[in-house]
């Protein structure tokens, strides 16, 4: 088969993964050591072959969901490969050429994030830390590919063509496009960013004004005619809801606001909020975790995302076209992402940065959809907000009277037993075992179940705890068989 893309990391050590595309079908190859293959070769694979595994509880992730949106229903653990042809693939070169470079001139961790902003992080990879760090500071759109970054490149792009004639701009605006899609690989965010810019263009240079919420549902309907599976992809879920949230209420938003706070702080606001309040139903339902410090931490970081994005552009155009001056321009744009790392760093370590609420049911989740909806809906007349008051803390006393409920959880997943047992929002823990895959599983649970901290956590297992700080970070008191 051909390689779909370079081997990811899988979890910690030296295991990796990547999508071998077959004469039919696809399937996940499993490395135990990761070894230096690349998007496009040709290779004749031996080893295991086995169905991924299911999920044993809802609250947990499992392969077979994850490989099932791609397409791809078996997995391989690698016992022995053979290279059968190198095939030349010059996009995939050059985005390794860019993050590379990047990496190397300015640190893992800051030229990560420097990718990231060019690239998106679904095509290079960022440290798991601090992609935490990132998602629990409410900033991880910031890595993604998205409208952003778009409207940021175009921003630079449209000025140029400002004296050329329609289809001149026309046709730099299709390149800027056509080169973010060929970079950031064609994600659900980045085409429906594509998408709607070309539609909102074409209406524009025709001389007519273009209704963002009808641009943004005819893109939407686009996509998902040539991709129906996407519905059900939670990045393109965010991407539609929170760009729905800028279209419909973040003027309204910043006109309330500014009764409260000076004019820039309320343009400031508006945005995060807006899109905060509109996405987190779908942060409660597919992760049961709210970052509660998402709307100050984009309020510090928005002045450095802007000038980063095109630093970061420049240095890539730059690691491509002039390799020479790359290490004396990328000092200072390296310092302002060490900045932006640092104030991550800080918003993710406060107290209670992942608010986790719990999973809550579905039918849960579309009430409190209704009830934001008649809350944040500009257009609504005050008894319809009065009415989405009520349901709204009629959904907030049902829910935590749940997280508060008692409960006995036995899940069993392979060799794994865990066992959960809470008693008026407090929890404890004992499992078979002390490994990483535990921990995780265990962690998982914890976000779900909208438990802060376990009170203590019992290992059975008689060899020590592989990651001893993982646990710790899971509960007050660890106690091991080994101990």
């Amino acid at each position: 088969g051909t390689l779909l893309s370079d081997p990811l990391p899988n979890g910690g050590g030296d295991a990796c993964r990547a999508l071998l595309q077959l004469p039919v079908g696809r399937t996940e190859l499993r490395f135990g050591q990761c070894p230096e293959l690349q998007q496009g070769w040709r290779l004749q694979v031996q080893g295991r072959l086995r169905r991924p595994q299911v999920s044993p509880h809802p609250l947990l992730a499992a392969p077979a969901e994850r490989l099932a949106r791609q397409g791809s229903f078996s997995q391989l653990q690698v016992q022995d490969f053979e290279v059968l042809q190198r095939a030349p693939t010059p996009v995939a070169d050059l985005r390794r050429r860019m993050a590379q470079a990047l990496v190397q001139h300015a640190g893992p961790n800051n030229g990560s994030v420097l990718a990231a902003l060019v690239l998106g992080s679904a095509v290079v990879p960022v440290p798991a830390e601090l992609r935490e760090a990132f998602r629990a500071a409410g900033l991880s759109h910031a890595l993604a590919a998205s409208g952003f970054h778009l409207s940021v490149l175009l921003g630079v792009v449209l000025p140029l063509g400002k004296r050329l004639p329609r289809l001149g701009r026309l046709t730099l605006a299709a390149a800027a496009m056509g080169l973010f899609v060929l970079l950031a690989g064609p994600q659900p965010s980045v085409l429906r960013a594509v998408l709607m810019g070309a539609l909102a263009l074409g209406v524009v240079e025709c001389g007519y004004r273009g209704r963002p919420l009808g641009i943004l549902a005819a893109s939407a309907l686009v996509l998902l005619l040539a991709r129906p599976d996407w519905l059900l992809d939670v990045g393109f879920q965010l991407s539609v809801v929170a760009t729905a949230a800028l279209v419909v209420s973040a003027r309204p938003l910043e006109l309330g606001l500014r009764r409260w706070l000076p004019g820039w702080l309320a343009v400031a606001t508006a945005v995060p909020l807006a899109a905060s309040l509109y996405t987190l139903p779908l942060q409660l339902l597919h992760f049961g975790v709210v970052p509660l410090y998402a709307v100050p931490a984009n309020l510090v970081v928005a002045p450095l995302l802007t000038p980063l994005t095109l630093g970061a552009m420049a240095l890539a155009c730059l690691a491509v076209l002039l390799p020479p001056l790359l290490p004396l321009a990328t000092a200072p744009v390296a310092w302002l992402a060490n900045v932006l790392v640092a104030v991550v760093k800080l918003f993710a370590a406060l107290p209670m940065a992942q608010w986790q609420l719990g999973r809550p049911a579905p039918g849960l989740v579309l009430l409190f959809t209704v009830a934001l909806l008649a809350l944040a809906w500009p257009a609504l007349a005050r008894r319809w907000r009065l009415l989405g008051a009520a349901l709204f803390a009629l959904v907030v006393a049902v829910q935590f009277s749940l997280l508060s409920a008692d409960q006995l959880l036995l899940v069993h997943q392979g060799r794994l037993d865990l066992l959960v047992a809470r008693h008026q929002g407090r929890a404890v823990l004992v499992s078979s075992s002390g490994d990483g895959f535990s921990c995780s599983q265990a962690s998982q649970l914890a976000r779900g179940l909208g438990v802060q901290r376990y009170d203590w956590a019992l290992l059975l297992d008689p060899l020590a705890p592989e990651q001893p700080h993982c646990w710790q970070g899971q509960a007050g008191l660890v106690i091991a068989s080994a101990d």
